[in-house]
C-alpha cells in the first residue's frame, strides 16, 4: 500500500505486529512513522520506556527479539523500530520469516528499509499478516491528486487541479517543498479557502517564474530572439531545461486544447476560456493563434510532446538546451526552425 493511501485512511489498515516502511521519500516516511508511533503507543507515544530504536547495521536478531518480548512496565504495547534495516533484513531473513509467522503478542516490530523486494518469502508473509507501507515518490496525475488531497487535509483549502499542475511544475516533485509552498498559499489565500492557478503564479517560483512567463509572452508575440535571450538567462543561472519546459507546456497545452475546441466549431475566445487561459492572457493568446494560423496551431501539442520525449531520452545528439531552443523557434513560427531540425 502506498503511504498516501494509508495516510488518508489509516484506521482502515491499523498497525499489526510486523510493519515494514519502505522507499526513500523522506517526507512521507516521516509522516507515516509519526502516525504509526501514535497509533501503536497512544498516550505512551512520548514514553521512551515503551519504545526502542536501533540502527540496522551490525544489529543481531536476538537483541531485537528480546526487546519485542519484554513486557512494558507502563503500557500495553511495546514498539521496536529498526532504522535503515536493509542489511539487517538480508542478514536475518530466515529468522524474520519465522518471526512473522508467530510474532510477539505485546511487541510491534517496525522495519524501515530503502528497498523491499515484494517477490521474496518474507515480503509475501508481511503482505499476508503484517502491514507494508510504500514511501515512494509520485509523479504526474498521482502527484497532482496528492497535492489536492494534502491541501484539503492539512490546510483545509481547495487546490484546483490546474493550480496543482502549475505548482508541481514550478516547485518540483519533492513533497516537503510542495508542503511548504501549500502552507504559504493557504496563508496567502486566507478566508477564501481556495487556491487557484493565479495564486500559484503570484506566490511560487520567483524570478524564474516571472522570466518564464516573459519568455512565453515573447513566443506568442513572435519575438524568437527575445524568447531565446530569456531562455539563455535562465539556463545560465542554473535552471534545468526540463523545469523550464514545464512552464512552456503549461501555457501552450492550453492553447492546443483551445485550438481543438475551436476546430470543432466553438468560438475561439470561448475555447480559450474553457481551456483555462488566464483572463489577462486571453487577448494575447487569441492574437497568437490567429497569427500562426490553424495548421500551425494544430501542431502545438505534437511539438510539445516531441520535445518532452526528447528531453527525457538519454540518447540523441541534441542537447537539452538545443531541444528547447528548437521548440521555441517552432512555436514562434520562425522560418529557421524547420531548417535547424
Amino acid at each position: 500500500m502506498h503511504a498516501s493511501a494509508w495516510l488518508s485512511e489509516p484506521d482502515k489498515h491499523p498497525p499489526t505486529s510486523v510493519i515494514v516502511v519502505y522507499g526513500n521519500e523522506s517526507y512521507l516516511r516521516q509522516k507515516v512513522l509519526h502516525l504509526l508511533r501514535k497509533m501503536i503507543l497512544g498516550d505512551d507515544a512520548s514514553d521512551e520506556m515503551s519504545f526502542s530504536r536501533y540502527e540496522g547495521e551490525d544489529l543481531d536478531l536476538a537483541t531485537v527479539l528480546d526487546e519485542l518480548n519484554t513486557i512494558s512496565m507502563w503500557g500495553d504495547r511495546r514498539l521496536v523500530m529498526v532504522d535503515d534495516a536493509d542489511s539487517f533484513v538480508t542478514a536475518h531473513r530466515s529468522g524474520l520469516e519465522k518471526y512473522v509467522q508467530k510474532p510477539s503478542r505485546q511487541g510491534v516490530l517496525l522495519l524501515t528499509v530503502n528497498k523491499w523486494m515484494k517477490t521474496t518469502k518474507l515480503a509475501k508473509a508481511v503482505e499476508k499478516s503484517g502491514l507494508p507501507i510504500e514511501c515512494a515518490g509520485m509523479k504526474g496525475a498521482e502527484l497532482s491528486r496528492w497535492a489536492v488531497q494534502h491541501a484539503k487535509q492539512e490546510y483545509d483549502c481547495q487546490l484546483t487541479r490546474e493550480a496543482a499542475t502549475l505548482l508541481i511544475q514550478l516547485a518540483g516533485e519533492g513533497l516537503s517543498l510542495l508542503d511548504q509552498e501549500l502552507s504559504k498559499l493557504a496563508s496567502y489565500t486566507g478566508d477564501s479557502a481556495k487556491i487557484g492557478a493565479e495564486d500559484v503564479e503570484k506566490l511560487v517560483g520567483g524570478w524564474r517564474m516571472e522570466t518564464t512567463w516573459a519568455m512565453t509572452d515573447a513566443i506568442q508575440a513572435g519575438n524568437a530572439a527575445r524568447a531565446l535571450e530569456l531562455l539563455g538567462q535562465m539556463l545560465d543561472a542554473g535552471e534545468a531545461p526540463q523545469k523550464l519546459m514545464g512552464g512552456v507546456s503549461f501555457v501552450f497545452r492550453k492553447l492546443a486544447a483551445a485550438t481543438e475546441m475551436a476546430s470543432g466549431g466553438m468560438n475561439l475566445q470561448a475555447a480559450l476560456r474553457k481551456a483555462g487561459v488566464f483572463p489577462k492572457s486571453l487577448p494575447s493568446s487569441e492574437d497568437y493563434l490567429r497569427r500562426v494560423g490553424r495548421p500551425e496551431a494544430e501542431q502545438i501539442l505534437s511539438r510539445l510532446v516531441t520535445a518532452e520525449t526528447r528531453l527525457r531520452s538519454t540518447s540523441g545528439l541534441a542537447t537539452p538546451r538545443l531541444i528547447v531552443e528548437l521548440l521555441i523557434l517552432e512555436l514562434t513560427g520562425a522560418p529557421a526552425a524547420a531548417a535547424r531540425r
